[in-house]
């Protein structure tokens, strides 16, 4: 079952099993009907130029999936089922080289338990979530092994939570934990647009929010869906998006004053579960990809955090499972084994410039960032050239593939 991934299933949190019947729904992909909104894509030729993506280097390294990526400037951060986290130097120009002449990776950390996201923060910490429930903090620079600084809850939180009662919530049947605790894997993780907050979701169907300066837990939204969270996204003035395997986004914000998070909206397209979300990096746009196959473009309609559903970004065979966005590109991961590379045009249209294919398995986890559109010396030069940038991706074959991508300017006929 190497195409379908944890994100993608439910849980039932009575007996801590997967629920097989949603599971057998998600096998069954190619019966979902498609969804009833407008594709976004332009009818393009099938095969776009050559030079404009190529895979540079496979980083081996791990010997389980690859479930998160993180990039700071040219390190690559990639955490792994495997429960390590490792650290490559991505060469900068990216020019293809031999596997035994790629790049090489050192450890960061070797942890007790399955990594299930990675964040990077300012560049000198590193956020990891993991199936034990917890948060650990890492202190990141060069490459030199982290330094573990914090696993969440702190001491501190703990010993508090534990002195009031009332803090208590009941997780099921005859269990009670404090209200500072994840019941189960700590699925995705985000920060605030100044780093001041991070925020957890968790397939115990919360949603925490937590304090960088000192890691002390703030708030928790209990039961936030009706089953397990995949995924988190924060835009730049604070809405947090949450999508579940309910097949529900959910939308939150702090009102001013407030200590709390309020449900704002309820965004529901989706036929199945919502396995990732990604936002434009004005925050304007949100995707979201599900088991359904489809990448539902939806755009802010006014303040207030009200999104709409303008489209669809159709192309993928099987669920998909992460995203990506950086400028005017979007990445999408499926469990087809591939990455498609979607650019969006100043109509609101979308092309789709590639789709990458070599994985052996599942795409788990994407990361993409921008580059100098002299980062590349392959003679490309001649090109009337928007942007540049390099994309990775990690498979549940175990592989990173690092990709490089050359934007041309973008004309619709």
């Amino acid at each position: 079952m190497d195409d379908i991934t944890p994100s993608a299933l439910s849980y039932d949190h009575t007996t801590k099993k997967p629920d097989t019947t949603r599971l057998s729904k998600s096998l069954s992909l190619s019966s979902q009907p498609s969804l009833p909104l407008p594709s976004l894509d332009y009818q393009i030729p099938s095969s776009p130029p050559s030079s404009i993506h190529q895979c540079v280097t496979t980083l081996k390294g791990h010997s389980s999936y690859i479930s998160s990526l993180a990039i700071h400037g040219n390190s690559l951060y990639t955490g792994s089922s495997d429960k390590q986290i490792r650290l490559w130097q991505l060469p900068i120009p990216l020019e293809p080289a031999p596997l035994q002449d790629g790049p090489s990776s050192s450890t960061v950390a070797v942890t007790k338990s399955p990594i299930k996201s990675l964040l990077v923060s300012n560049g000198n910490y590193l956020f990891s979530s993991h199936q034990d429930h917890k948060i650990r903090v890492w202190r990141i620079g060069g490459k030199r092994k982290g330094k573990l600084l914090a696993v969440l809850p702190t001491v501190t939180d703990r010993i508090l939570s534990l002195a009031s009662p009332e803090k208590y919530v009941e997780v099921r049947r005859h269990k009670r934990c404090t209200w500072v605790h994840h019941v189960d894997a700590v699925s995705a993780l985000a920060l605030s647009h100044d780093a001041v907050f991070l925020y957890s979701v968790s397939w115990d169907r919360t949603l925490k929010v937590w304090r960088t300066s000192d890691f002390r837990c703030m708030e928790s939204v209990g039961a936030a869906h009706d089953d397990a969270i995949n995924a988190v996204a924060v835009s730049r003035d604070g809405y947090v998006y949450t999508g579940s395997a309910d097949t529900k986004i959910k939308v939150w914000k702090q009102p001013h004053g407030e200590r709390k998070h309020s449900l704002v909206s309820t965004l529901e397209q989706h036929r199945s579960a919502v396995n990732a979300l990604a936002l434009s990096p004005d925050s304007f746009v949100l995707y979201s990809g599900a088991c359904d196959r489809s990448v539902i473009v939806w755009e802010g309609r006014g303040c207030g955090g009200q999104m709409a559903a303008t489209g669809v970004l159709r192309g993928h065979k099987k669920a998909i499972l992460c995203l990506a966005t950086a400028g005017e590109l979007v990445c999408s991961g499926s469990a087809d084994r591939t990455v498609r590379l979607w650019r969006r045009g100043e109509d609101k249209g979308y092309s789709c410039l590639a789709v990458l294919e070599g994985h052996g398995g599942a795409i788990k986890s994407l990361a993409v960032a921008g580059a100098a559109a002299d980062f590349y010396t392959d003679g490309s030069s001649g090109h009337e050239t928007n942007s540049a940038y390099f994309v990775c991706s990690g498979g549940m074959d175990c592989d990173v593939k690092v990709w490089k991508l050359l934007v041309p300017s973008f004309q619709v006929s």
